[in-house]
């Protein structure tokens, strides 16, 4: 069986710095991804080439849309291929967040997902990818333990953070407290 792929297809090269977080993310997980850049304004018939080539390629696949403003990208993706789309936008300021508007509103039969975060882009083509290549789930399964162990060392040392505060509040109530043990009572 052949290995899927990432591929992701910026709306330009000012869309790179967001796309490489997704390539980062994706080589974590062991997937490999390739990036391209074309427009669905400004160039769709090179556009449409650079599908076909990875349509007919016949590895399992996930586009991902890396394009802001005006987002024709993921939904011409779309129409145009048999693999599923994730749109992941740049963020932006732009327009008062209006441009998000064109990447989470799609026309009817077109179904590009929409995931901000390049990492959890990464992750979600990762699964959808283990759907026909079973071995991804091992990179994806690392991920998840090691972000449990994160979250659980977090919790570890608030926990150790707030004993020894805690220490420090009963230190003080007892030095307070005087020989006699009850707070008040040593200081008269």
């Amino acid at each position: 069986m052949k290995r899927g792929i990432v591929i992701i297809i910026m709306g330009s090269r000012s869309d790179e710095a967001h796309a490489r977080k997704i390539v980062e993310a994706a080589s974590g997980l062991g997937i490999e991804s390739e990036l391209r850049v074309a427009s669905a304004h400004k160039n769709p018939g090179d556009l449409l080439e650079i599908l076909a080539r990875y349509e007919a390629d016949g590895r399992p696949k996930v586009y991902v849309t890396v394009a802001g403003r005006s987002n024709a990208l993921s939904g011409f993706v779309d129409g145009a291929v048999r693999a599923p789309v994730l749109a992941c936008p740049p963020p932006s300021d732009a327009y008062g967040g209006v441009d998000l508007w064109s990447s989470v509103r799609m026309p009817g039969g077109i179904a590009a997902a929409l995931v901000m975060d390049p990492a959890n882009a990464a992750l979600f083509a990762a699964k959808i990818l283990a759907l026909a290549d079973p071995s991804i789930e091992g990179g994806i399964r690392v991920a998840r333990e090691a972000r449990v162990a994160e979250i659980r060392s977090a919790d570890s040392e608030l926990r150790r953070k707030e004993a020894g505060g805690q220490a420090e509040v009963n230190a003080d109530a007892s030095a307070g407290a005087g020989a006699s043990g009850r707070l008040g009572e040593g200081t008269r």
